[in-house]
């Protein structure tokens, strides 16, 4: 008769390359943004066809190196350490993304090259046969990984994924607030629209009129609209010498009712359950476009459920969708609504001059918390709540760009 004991999960990597990865995360770490800079400029110049599915603006700032390197790092070091955050959610984040940009296996293969040529290009001779053998298996560990997960959801929508994209016609466009505005968008290829769960987002390709040719995420802004299907954009003004968003400025400027856009079915994961029980919306600038969706669900299923908005700004005037949620909100038996801007109108009587500040608002007993917006703003929210009893795994985030990890890491 034998007794057994917990013991925690076995590592998938070879004891021969986990001992390797062990000695040597540190050290890869170090380097790691240097080596994923190195990558993107090697893959990129070698299969310049991947710069339509890459955003070039993330790419001139590094933000797409700095996310890479996190993620590859944060992923190794949970298959080595039991004790590391989970990697999982983060994993599904990103294979919801790369179903959206239409990622397909045969990509993987041509990742994986250049991105251990990368780690030998900047590592140098430190860089031996058997450092090369276990950090390439950490990658293939990773890609097979995302490749499962991108199968799953491909089946799961429907989607061939050699075919990721519709075309849909532009039919309205509404000014939201300054530099904000909605496009509706109506499926010109005759089929219905797909299913879209409040809080997902599409790939809007562009071609730009560079010949250039660039996608980005936008949340479905309403959920309500019948045939159609709703994105709002902000323009992305640049700042500290980065240069102004292309495809944004091209969306609130240039495009016009009766062109015609490619658009991926929805995807993400932000997705409000349909169980009982007070909601809290806590949002930032464009992180307001996943707000209105939500609260048009509940509206509709659940108009009994508990629900507050809380959304900070720059000024009224940069607030878009202000009214529609208001209006949306109306249709709740038990609807706040809390409002805080940098500058305030001495005419608002309902708005707060400064930054969100949560630590004082009434929260309800098992209270589930939606935020969206900047990195710094969702962290400050997430502290404030944690602080005041919520548990973190009550508190639920979307991530504008490329930093999933950044926000993980602080779990």
């Amino acid at each position: 008769m034998s007794t057994s004991t917990a013991t925690q999960p076995v590592s998938p990597l070879s004891h021969g390359s986990a001992d390797v990865v062990g000695a040597t995360a540190a050290v890869v770490a170090a380097h790691a943004e240097a080596i994923t800079a190195t990558f993107y400029g090697r893959m990129l110049t070698e299969h310049p066809e991947l710069l339509r599915l890459f955003n070039q603006g993330n790419q001139a700032t590094g933000e797409q190196s700095r996310a890479l390197a996190a993620s590859v790092v944060a992923y190794a070091v949970q298959l080595i350490d039991p004790s590391a955050p989970s990697f999982a959610h983060v994993l599904e984040r990103i294979a919801h993304k790369h179903v959206s940009l239409g990622i397909l296996p045969a990509q993987y293969p041509i990742v994986g090259r250049h991105l251990l040529a990368a780690v030998k290009e900047v590592l140098g001779d430190a860089v031996t046969a058997e450092i090369a053998a276990a950090w390439d298996e950490v990658y293939w560990l990773f890609a097979t990984s995302l490749i499962a997960e991108e199968a799953r959801l491909y089946q799961q929508a429907g989607i061939d994924p050699t075919r990721p994209l519709r075309p849909y016609r532009v039919v309205r466009r509404i000014v939201e607030a300054r530099e904000v505005v909605s496009l509706l968008l109506e499926p010109a290829d005759g089929q219905p629209l797909p299913d879209v769960a409040p809080g997902q987002y599409v790939s809007v390709f562009v071609d730009l009129p560079d010949g250039g040719r660039q996608p980005r995420q936008y949340t479905v802004s309403s959920t309500a609209l019948g045939t159609r299907l709703q994105i709002t954009v902000s323009r992305l003004r640049g700042a500290n010498g980065a240069p102004d968003g292309v495809v944004s400025t091209y969306l609130t400027e240039q495009a016009q009712v009766g062109d015609v856009l490619d658009v991926s079915a929805p995807a993400g994961d932000f997705v409000v359950n349909s169980v009982e029980g007070p909601l809290l919306l806590a949002s930032a600038g464009a992180g307001i476009t996943t707000v209105l969706p939500i609260v048009e669900l509940i509206a509709r299923t659940q108009p009994a459920r508990r629900v507050i908005v809380a959304h900070a700004d720059r000024t009224a005037g940069d607030h878009a969708l202000r009214e529609t949620v208001l209006h949306a909100g109306r249709q709740l038996d038990d609807f706040t609504s809390y409002t805080w801007y940098e500058t305030v109108d001495p005419s608002d009587e309902q708005s707060v001059r400064g930054y969100m500040d949560l630590s004082d608002i009434p929260l309800d007993d098992g209270i589930q918390v939606f935020t969206c917006g900047p990195l710094p703003f969702m962290r400050l929210v997430r502290s404030t709540l944690l602080a005041r009893g919520v548990p973190a795994t009550s508190i639920h985030y979307e991530v504008f760009g490329p930093d999933l990890w950044s926000v993980q890491s602080d779990a």
